[in-house]
């Protein structure tokens, strides 16, 4: 997965998530879910081998993509729309977690047992973001705030206050825009 401009992608509970966001290029219309096939593959490069999937399933991983860009979306301070949280109760309620210990008494969380294709890639991001959460990453996993662009990256600035994925690109478009505004104003 390319990152834009210089940043380093996710810690690796993260990077399954954000592969999946990813998953669309809103600036070319480039989506790889937009067929069952592409849902294969990109399940493949996740190390989620063997899943078989169906419509439903490539439509429902499509709908969490679009939900979890939305919690990467608020972030960066912006509000989670209402339709986005009930949409990951939704489908995480279809995707259980277990408490597995190994034997030395670590313990981690893992999908549950037997689970099938969007399922499966549900459960396996929410236990990476379980993860996340418990070590604190999660809300570093951002979604840039250019409308045209809203490509999730992780944020690894010292304040943790990073808009955009790119200061260079994103950023730069955003800072021209402002000022350009202001000197319209102006004059």
């Amino acid at each position: 997965m390319n990152q834009p401009g210089v940043r380093a992608p996710a810690p690796a509970p993260l990077l399954a998530a954000q592969a999946l966001a990813n998953t669309v290029d809103f600036e070319s219309d480039h989506d790889e879910l937009r067929t069952v096939a592409g849902l294969e593959r990109w399940a493949e490069e996740q190390g989620l081998c063997g899943l078989r999937f169906g419509e439903a399933d490539r439509a429902a991983c499509v709908e969490f993509r679009e939900a979890l860009r939305a919690v990467c979306e608020a972030h960066t301070g912006v509000d989670l729309p209402g339709g986005a949280a009930a949409v990951l109760e939704r489908l995480l309620s279809r995707a259980p977690l277990v408490l597995a210990i190994d034997a030395e008494g670590a313990a981690r969380v893992r999908p549950a047992a037997g689970l099938a294709g969007a399922d499966a890639v549900v459960a396996h991001l929410a236990a990476g973001i379980a993860a996340a959460v418990a070590d604190g990453s999660w809300p570093r996993l951002k979604a840039c705030a250019a409308e045209s662009c809203r490509w999730v990256y992780y944020d690894r600035s010292p304040a943790g206050r990073s808009r955009w994925c790119s200061m260079a690109v994103c950023g730069s478009r955003a800072k021209m825009r402002a000022y350009r505004q202001r000197g319209a104003r102006q004059g």
